[in-house]
């Protein structure tokens, strides 16, 4: 990504993404990031991180607290919702993931629209300069997101280094006249200069910045290719690996040549038309627009301009122009091409001699007696600008259900965005084989083929939770809504504190669908030789050793001061992917947090070691009082497993 983006002449890559986190489960921009878990998305960051910055400046985003996109900007005179996160919570859950992205080395961070504790996150002197510049000892450069400022001297010093994609309040020599007349320190002028400058020459394009890139797209300019033939293999694969089967009765999957499958659900066949252009909400338009809505195109684009103009519960929760690939807004693919589920099928039937059957309009359609397998392709949409408005939709459970009256072997595959909760017709018997197939970008319908057909064992892992009803995520299922005594300055408490996804339905003794970490394979193992030991060379004192702020906070924090090993056999007949995962209970915390992962490909018969380490900040709590990462002595219990729930060794840490 990074490299494409230099050679479009790019020097700042605006991602990833890591909030929101995903603490509500409507939120439309969830699927922009890795995980509802802070270390499983700041351990993907860290990497992510890593690679971008080998051609461009990485800018990790937003910062902090943006759960929800109502009311994430002032609307007249009511300013924006504000989220409100306690200093526990905000360690140990939302400014996570971005840590990994200091210590990563990232080059630049984006500021949020909504407040934080009632400071508008382009003027929040507490994150910018107390937690990012200070505690993490982060040396890039802070930029607004786009209109997010809201003040000129106050925004700068408070941490702002940049405004983007212009200011009201730093033009026409303002902020050289802030400094002659006292308003601005000299000091922090240049702190703004130094930073984008040693960010730029460090990590981006210096000779020619900005090459190829117009300031006006739709003007003819010079067309720059900038997809590498190499990188085609990696971008399959991550399409493959991102399916997640979580339903296979009897082994339906995977498809041995068949004779006759039927192909139905309006996600199976690419959109009737296509037209990337430059717009951010292009996919609202492209794969978001449903005719059962009621909502126009216009009225569509006009709500990314004007968040909250249309009520949610009036928008599009499906795309019915066609197979899902991307989720809307900002953080939206343009696919050079998309291969979709019909002709990836079709090729395959082709090979195989294979009669098909479809019809991808028809919400009841005619399922011919001979068919050995029935596909049903549905998508779950999201979007910048507004939140979903569901987590299911009857329009295309009914599809499902219809489907499976006429065909015992009835398989699902969902494009979803988000969380879609499944139990209209999970438990249905004739529905044998159910994949979650996320937004597999422009190598869709060939990587499912591959996954469909057992070219690959399925590999992926759900990383949230996919509850049996939407009312199991309680509070956090829906949005915020102003009421008539809050509505001026909106005041979002999350007093959930870490308690989000798996740690809130553990605490509340609510069993999920689909458990956090869980997906299934074409194979079986089995978990052995559990190993945990504390290492006799680190310090385990209570504080961390004095040791200078780095990138990513006190250098000690990343000491690896514990590791786990255990071994993982193939006990079945296909070579496959284990993910094993790693759960400690940190004394006083939730009874599991994730804080480790392995996937590694075992072939049948053999045996594979899987290895974890464990640093300071993985074992420790934040402790409000002293204002440091505390490391507990006691006991730690830890478990490995396949998912969170389905844990296979126990053990535990002495410390």
């Amino acid at each position: 990504m990074g490299a494409e983006f230099k050679a479009k002449g790019v020097n700042v890559l605006l991602g990833p993404v890591v909030g929101p986190l995903g603490r509500v489960a409507e939120g439309g921009r969830n699927w922009e990031g890795f995980s509802n878990d802070p270390y499983l998305a700041g351990s993907l960051t860290f990497e992510t991180v890593r690679g971008m910055q080998n051609n461009v400046v990485s800018c990790i985003k937003h910062l902090i607290g943006n759960e929800q996109e109502l009311d994430r900007n002032p609307a007249g005179v009511n300013a924006s919702m504000s989220a409100n996160i306690d200093d526990k919570t905000m360690h140990e859950m939302y400014m996570w993931p971005f840590q990994d992205a200091v210590h990563a080395g990232v080059g630049s961070a984006m500021c949020s629209y909504q407040r934080a504790n009632n400071s508008y996150g382009c003027q929040n002197s507490k994150v910018m300069n107390g937690l990012f510049k200070g505690e993490l000892g982060f040396e890039g450069f802070i930029v607004s997101d786009w209109g997010a400022q809201h003040s000129g001297v106050a925004s700068a010093d408070a941490g702002l280094d940049m405004a983007m994609p212009s200011s009201a309040y730093w033009m026409n020599g303002n902020l050289s006249q802030a400094v002659t007349n006292g308003s601005l320190a000299s000091t922090r002028l240049d702190d703004m200069a130094t930073r984008i400058v040693a960010s730029w020459y460090h990590l981006a394009e210096w000779q020619n910045p900005g090459h190829g890139m117009p300031v006006n797209l739709t003007l003819p300019h010079e067309y720059v290719n900038a997809r590498d033939p190499a990188s085609k293999p990696s971008t399959f694969q991550t399409a493959v690996e991102g399916h997640v089967l979580v339903k296979n009765v009897n082994n339906a999957l995977p498809l041995k040549a068949p004779g006759f499958i039927s192909l139905f659900g309006y996600d199976g066949i690419a959109p009737s038309s296509y037209t990337p252009d430059n717009s951010p909400a292009f996919t609202l338009s492209n794969f978001g627009f449903s005719p059962v809505s009621g909502v126009n195109s216009s009225e569509l684009l006009m709500l990314f301009v004007s968040p909250s103009s249309i009520p949610s519960e009036n928008l599009p929760g499906i795309a019915m122009n066609g197979t899902m690939v991307t989720g809307g807004g900002s953080g939206a693919a343009q696919p050079a091409y998309i291969s979709d589920p019909f002709n990836a099928i079709t090729e395959q039937a082709m090979q195989d001699d294979t009669w098909l059957q479809w019809d991808f309009h028809s919400q009841n359609p005619v399922v011919q007696r001979g068919s050995e397998a029935c596909l049903v392709f549905i998508n779950a949409f999201a979007t910048e600008s507004y939140d979903r408005p569901y987590l299911e939709d009857e329009y295309s459970d009914d599809i499902v259900l219809n489907v499976a009256a006429q065909c015992n072997n009835t398989m699902v595959i969902l494009h979803n965005a988000g969380i879609r909760t499944i139990d209209a017709w999970y438990s249905n018997p004739n529905v044998t084989a159910i994949v979650y197939a996320h937004l597999p970008g422009q190598d869709s319908g060939k990587a499912l083929v591959e996954v469909l057909y057992g070219k690959q064992s399925p590999s992926g892992r759900m990383p949230y939770t996919v509850a049996k009803k939407p009312a199991d995520y309680g509070n956090l299922l829906h949005h915020l809504t102003p009421d008539n005594t809050s509505n001026y300055y909106t005041q979002d408490n999350f007093t959930e504190g870490v308690y989000i996804d798996y740690k809130a339905f553990i605490a509340q003794n609510i069993t999920p669908r689909f458990e956090f970490g869980y997906g299934l394979t074409y194979t079986t193992f089995n978990y052995s030789s559990l190993q945990s030991k504390v290492l006799s060379n680190v310090s385990t004192a209570e504080y961390p050793p004095s040791s200078p702020i780095a990138q990513g906070g006190v250098a000690s924090l990343w000491d690896v001061i514990a590791t786990v090993d255990c071994t993982i056999t193939n006990t079945g007949s296909v070579t496959a992917s284990e993910v094993a995962q790693l759960y400690i209970n940190i004394p006083g915390g939730p009874a599991k947090v994730l804080r480790g992962f392995n996937k590694q490909g075992v072939q049948p018969g053999k045996s594979v070691n899987f290895h974890f380490d464990l640093t300071r900040r993985d074992l420790s709590e934040w402790d409000v009082v002293s204002q440091q990462w505390r490391l507990q002595s006691g006991n730690y219990p830890i478990y490995v497993g396949k998912s969170v729930l389905d844990i296979q060794l126990t053990g535990s840490l002495s410390i």
